[in-house]
């Protein structure tokens, strides 16, 4: 399977994340988490019947930090099913929730 947008795997500068994220399977239960514009941010895992988020960063010399990167604050957060929207919804709502109480 292609996918429609080229997955990336480089460090993510701090600030605002592109949304809405793309979900990439890898296997029956792992998808690979990406923003709009291709960087990866991320997995879900299937763990005990529940998907749950893995934050993945990278350092600027392009080694991968697990648990690290833009959506960390969002590590394990969990989902019942893997629809697209509510993911992304979910986890970049949480990135502007905290960070603008008057919004």
């Amino acid at each position: 399977m292609t996918p429609p947008f080229t997955p990336t795997f480089a460090h993510i500068p701090p600030g605002p994340l592109e949304g809405p994220l793309q979900l990439l399977p890898i296997n029956a239960a792992v998808v690979s988490v990406h923003a709009a514009d291709g960087a990866h941010v991320g997995s879900l895992k299937l763990v005990g019947g529940v998907w749950k988020f893995k934050a993945m960063g990278y350092d600027a010399a392009g080694r991968m930090e697990p648990g690290h990167g833009p959506l960390t604050e969002q590590h394990n957060m969990a989902f019942a099913t893997l629809d697209a929207a509510e993911v992304s919804a979910r986890l970049l709502g949480a990135l502007t929730d905290g960070a603008d109480a008057s919004a």
